[in-house]
């Protein structure tokens, strides 16, 4: 009798220490493909989320505890990633997540934090429906959208005039929204402008020779695309050759691996692209942030991990703000919330949980500070309120 009285009681120990284990730390997720053809894409995500949890943790943690991130291999497959979320809140109390990959993981995962009282945190799923007509008090979006990022280059395009234009995006929620969002912004910044082609292809296409025909036959003055990771690449790998020689306008346009996998500067030359987080963004913040990831890590917080690294440090606000870690309570402290980071001010619209972020341009030159290939130069910046869509015309109604 004795002795399992003293094994319930090593076992009631043991369960209070992991229980004191838990509260020392603040957990949250990193939803990201770590396998498979966007797997560079996860990983730098993920290392800015990881980044910032350092940066946290060096400063005394959040309340006082210790930011722990989980990695979790997403495959870039909503029922997968849904599945393994499912677990870490049934068995390990996670209540945070966040992701910047595949809005349609981002839309299965904004429906299970609704459902779990759980917090989803997007960095780069952009399609607008997720704070539009499919919003949720759950999901939280600190990039821009597909409406914002389109407009930019909508905008873009339109002022420096250009009357022929081709679109080509992914065939999914992402490229669908985008290219709609361009075409009406294009006809309002520069109503002269004409779309002579529209062109989806599947997501992660091998061949894009007949994609490439149809634009080369189209003969625009220049292309805007929102494809991302091996579909940019290999649309101007392929395309350029062909005789695809139009500056392209991308969303994606300054990714240094898409750059160094194109093995040509003179591909990249010329072409436009506008992002909420750039690593040429022209501010003392930026300038001191760079510097410090670099001394740190050795190389340099390029886009995405830029903006992981951001959203993760706008989370921990949002969560100070609130002084504890109730999802309730989280929600009702970030909205309404600015961070005021590297990127400028970024505020929380309380309507949507969409971000009010500017965007900033950048063109890609033969020599910068950063790399011995072409990259990013900033060429301007466009204020939050100009590519904002009013509320009443997302579509949504938070719940």
């Amino acid at each position: 009798m004795k002795k399992v009285l003293g094994l319930l009681a090593l076992s009631v120990l043991l369960v209070l220490a992991g229980s004191a284990a838990a509260q020392d730390t603040i957990k949250i997720a990193a939803m990201e493909p770590l396998s498979g053809s966007f797997k560079d894409i996860g990983e730098r995500y993920l290392d800015g989320v990881v980044y910032a949890a350092k940066v946290i943790n060096e400063s005394g943690g959040l309340l006082g505890k210790k930011v722990e991130v989980i990695p979790v291999d997403s495959e870039l497959k909503p029922d997968v990633a849904t599945r393994k979320a499912q677990n870490l809140i049934l068995k390990d109390g996670v209540k945070f997540f966040c992701g910047g990959t595949g809005s349609s993981v981002g839309a299965a995962m904004e429906q299970l934090a609704s459902k779990q009282n759980a917090i989803m945190i997007s960095y780069g799923m952009a399609a607008a429906s997720m704070t539009g007509e499919k919003c949720s008090r759950n999901f939280f979006r600190t990039c821009g959208n597909t409406d914002q990022h389109s407009f930019a280059l909508a905008d873009l395009i339109g002022k420096k005039g250009y009357k022929r234009v081709a679109i080509i995006a992914q065939d999914y929620s992402f490229g669908k929204e985008a290219l709609s969002a361009f075409k009406k912004r294009l006809a309002q910044a520069n109503p002269t402008a004409k779309i002579v082609a529209e062109l989806y292809h599947p997501a992660g296409t091998k061949d894009f020779a007949p994609y490439a025909s149809q634009l080369i036959a189209a003969k625009p003055d220049v292309i805007f695309t929102p494809n991302w990771g091996n579909d940019l690449t290999l649309l101007l790998k392929q395309g350029r050759p062909m005789g695809m020689k139009q500056k392209v306008f991308s969303y994606y346009i300054n990714d240094e691996v898409t750059i160094e996998a194109l093995a040509n500067d003179g591909l990249m030359l010329g072409n436009m692209g506008a992002e909420v987080y750039t690593l040429s963004i022209p501010t003392k913040k930026n300038k001191d942030f760079v510097a410090k990831f670099y001394k740190d890590k050795g190389y340099y917080p390029t886009w995405l991990r830029g903006k992981s690294y951001l959203s993760t440090m706008f989370w921990a606000e949002a969560v100070k703000k609130a002084g504890t870690t109730d999802v309730n309570a989280v929600i009702k402290a970030w909205e309404g919330l600015s961070y005021d980071g590297p990127a400028g001010v970024w505020t929380m619209r309380a309507c949507d949980h969409q971000a009010q972020i500017p965007f900033w341009y950048t063109e890609i030159v033969k020599k910068t500070p950063f790399f011995k290939h072409a990259f990013e130069a900033p060429a301007g910046m466009i204020a939050a309120k100009d590519v904002s869509v009013p509320c009443e015309q997302t579509g949504c109604k938070m719940k």
